[in-house]
């Protein structure tokens, strides 16, 4: 039976320019996740990303902690780095964060009018959290959906696709087993999309599942004859085992 991880990149640069890169601290969580999967023997088949900068760079640091502790089950690599195609699947890329922030209100349109709110806080990044907080619950309402350049019932539809990319490469890799597992390095969005639908739920119970993800926390799903079922969500026993500081949510 072939398992699934999905694992929410590591921190990335939230409240700077350019969201889309890891931090100091999201190396280190992806390095975790791999140093502790080498360390309890977890066997990784094969690892997949999305395309987005943070989430491959997610899977980078994983493999190399990770595969010096382990020997390959065949010949086939498990992640060959050096040929994006073969583990890069654009459907597990993350929505528009900033398409659904600039689309909650009319004055955020510039960076500049943006910068000017947060100017008036005490602490600019926790009012630029309450700001996005509000765009998502916009986003996910639906009443505004013709608004975005993805809508929440589009991108649903989009994750659930990204779990049949992955399940159809699967199936096409002829040197894994019915046992093999099969990391994926994506986006909080796209986890709590795929959960939600698996627990027959809507967009609120999605939202709700997207604030509790933790970066580099691994959600299993099995597939008993190719139908996805959730076996655990949002585990990171590898980052609390070093302390608290190394588990964050943004």
């Amino acid at each position: 039976m072939t398992t699934i991880l999905l694992a929410r990149h590591g921190q990335a640069s939230f409240g700077q320019q350019n969201y889309d890169q890891l931090s100091k601290l999201g190396c280190t969580q992806a390095s975790l996740l791999g140093q502790h999967y080498a360390n309890t023997q977890r066997r990784i088949d094969a690892v997949f990303s999305g395309n987005l900068v943070r989430q491959r760079d997610s899977a980078r640091h994983f493999w190399e902690a990770y595969q010096h502790s382990v020997t390959a089950s065949s010949n086939e690599p498990i992640l060959d780095l050096s040929a994006p195609e073969s583990y890069v699947i654009d459907e597990f890329a993350e929505f528009n964060h900033k398409d659904v922030f600039i689309k909650s209100n009319p004055a955020f349109t510039s960076q500049a009018a943006i910068d000017a709110e947060l100017a008036k806080a005490d602490a600019p990044k926790d009012r630029l959290g309450e700001l996005f907080h509000l765009a998502m619950q916009r986003w996910h309402a639906g009443d505004s959906d013709t608004d975005y350049i993805e809508s929440w019932p589009q991108f649903s539809n989009r994750a659930q696709k990204a779990l049949e990319q992955v399940q159809n490469r699967v199936a096409q890799m002829n040197h894994l087993q019915h046992n093999s597992t099969v990391l994926v390095f994506t986006s909080g969005g796209i986890i709590a999309a795929i959960t939600a639908k698996l627990l027959h739920q809507g967009s609120q119970t999605a939202y709700q599942i997207n604030r509790s993800l933790v970066n580099t926390g691994v959600t299993s799903i099995m597939l008993p004859n190719q139908t996805p079922n959730l076996l655990s969500l949002n585990e990171y026993s590898h980052l609390f085992d070093k302390g608290e500081r190394f588990v964050t949510w943004r």
